[in-house]
Formats: structure tokens, sequence, C-alpha cells
């Protein structure tokens, strides 16, 4: 059976995005596409495991030329659109147009049990019956709880937050927990950061990250530690959350949370300031975090 250090699991998807000024344009953008090639540039092994229909495999170059390990079974892809209406990156309108389908453990390749990153698109019930497959197994377990508290109306398509009734089995079941302030305060009912973080520890939490407009917060072990973004300029939002935890996980294989956290928000930084995934150096990363740059305004 294959080795890696990090098998990334979810829907690939493509977003018509309409920003508040400018032009609608179409970007490939998901957290499969994103994680992975964030978490590539450390030396480690990395997979992803998807889905892409016929002819369209040319999405998945990014990846390819990132040096993951691609598992890709026939299948759809997911279809949003995104509204920015306001100068507020952080103020989003999610409408998903076409969804993937859930994936199973019966759609992961011959590997031995290691990280493995749930950045699926909805599907709760099927989401929670891949983790507890996987824990059965002896994986790690990391997941994004995008898949399960942001919902899509099924007849406007409009995507909105709910509550999670399974949400302390799923933390007990995680060793890595990433969230954005907004899943967090739905999950918790706590608007601040750390308030979130703790209600997450108190309920089985063994290692959360939240992310938020002004940087990146970890909780571990009754600890919580903190690193700002700082970004010369904003031209990339989509993916922040997805390379924060891809880069996150690949740096604490074998870093401390508060090392990994700050090299977390300086790589997120320089991918905020362009479309697209991270296309930086390792090095870039590393002057980073020693001179970050000032924040827009600042």
């Amino acid at each position: 059976m294959d080795r890696y250090d990090i098998v990334f699991v979810g829907d690939f998807g493509t977003g018509a995005i309409v920003p508040f000024e400018g032009s609608p344009f179409v970007e490939p953008g998901c957290p499969v596409l994103f994680a992975p090639i964030a978490a590539s540039f450390l030396g480690k092994r990395i997979a992803a495991v998807t889905r892409i229909p016929e002819g369209e495999e040319y999405l998945l170059e990014p990846l390819k030329t990132a040096g993951v390990d691609l598992f890709v079974q026939p299948g759809e892809i997911a279809r949003y659109r995104v509204v920015f209406p306001t100068a507020n990156v952080d103020e989003r309108q999610f409408f998903l147009l076409k969804d993937a389908g859930p994936f199973a453990f019966s759609d992961l390749p011959p590997i031995e049990p290691c990280l493995t990153h749930l950045c699926c698109m909805g599907f709760p019930e099927s989401q929670l019956d891949l983790m507890r497959a996987l824990k059965a197994r002896g994986f790690r377990i990391s997941v994004d709880m995008q898949g399960f508290v942001l919902q899509a109306d099924e007849e406007t398509g409009a995507v909105f937050h709910r509550d999670v009734p399974e949400k302390k089995e799923i933390l007990a079941m995680a060793h890595f927990v990433k969230l954005d302030a907004k899943e967090a305060q739905t999950l918790t009912g706590a608007e601040g950061l750390q308030d979130q973080a703790d209600i997450l520890e108190s309920w089985g939490s063994s290692e959360t990250i939240i992310t938020s407009s002004e940087g990146v917060l970890a909780r571990s072990g009754g600890k919580t530690f903190f690193a700002k973004f700082a970004s010369r300029r904003i031209l990339g939002r989509m993916g922040r959350g997805d390379t924060v935890m891809g880069s996150y996980l690949a740096r604490r294989l074998d870093h401390p949370v508060e090392e990994a956290v700050r090299f977390a928000a300086a790589l997120t930084s320089i991918k905020m300031e362009s479309a697209g995934p991270f296309a930086g150096s390792l090095d870039d990363v590393l002057e980073r975090m020693e001179r970050p740059s000032p924040r827009p305004g600042e």
C-alpha cells in the first residue's frame, strides 16, 4: 500500500465570482485544490482524492505541478456562485448551483493509515460515516467543519449556516478541527475567537484552528496561539481558510503549534496577494515570518 504524510479528500469545484467592483469571472476554487498545494512546499508526501468529469482533467494541472499525487475518479464537480456585495471581502453570499455527491471509505485508494483531511462539501451523514470508518482503521483525522455547518437551500441554492447535532462526536473523533469565525459562532453561540476555541475544546476538540479576517487562532492542550495575516493587498480571498489548513497541517507534522500557526499565517498572507492557490516558495514564507508586511491601510 502507498504511504503518505497527508491525504486530502474532497470535491473539486469551480466558482462564478461576482466581485464588488469589476467584471465577474470563473475560477477553480475548492478545498481539495487550495489545501494540498499549500501543504506541498515542505517536502512531505501529499495526496488528494477527488472526482473530475471527463474532459475537465485540465483542472488538476496545478495539483500535478505542485507534486501532489492524485487519486481521481470520474464524477461530477461542485458548481457555485459567490457574490461580494461590499468592499469587505469577508461579506460573501454563496449559492450552490450543483453538488458533487458524497465520499465513502470505498472511494479511498489502498493507503496506509495516515493523517487524512476531510474537506468535503455537504452530505454530513456520509461524512460522519467516513470519519467513523477512518477512525476504526487507525487513520488520524482532520476535518473542515464547513462541510457540516454550511448547507444549501434546495430551491434557491443559497448557502446558510446551521448547527450540527453530532458536533461533539465529530470533535471527539478528529485530531484537528478547522473552522472560520462564523462557523465557530454557529456551533458555539460565542462571538470571540478565544471563547469559541475554549468551548470547542471543552466539547472534545484536541486541536482547533479558527480563521478570521485578522489571522489564525490555534488552540491545543489548553493553550492558545494567534498569528496575524500580513498581506500587502487582498486579491485572492477565495481559499484563505483552506490554504491556512493545508500549510498548518504540513508544518505541524514536525513543528509545535506556535510555529505551525505562524507559518500558516505567513504563507496565506502571500497567497491572498493574488488569485488562485499559493504560488510562492518556502523561502518566501520564511522571510514573511521574519519580516511581516503591513496590512492594507497600516
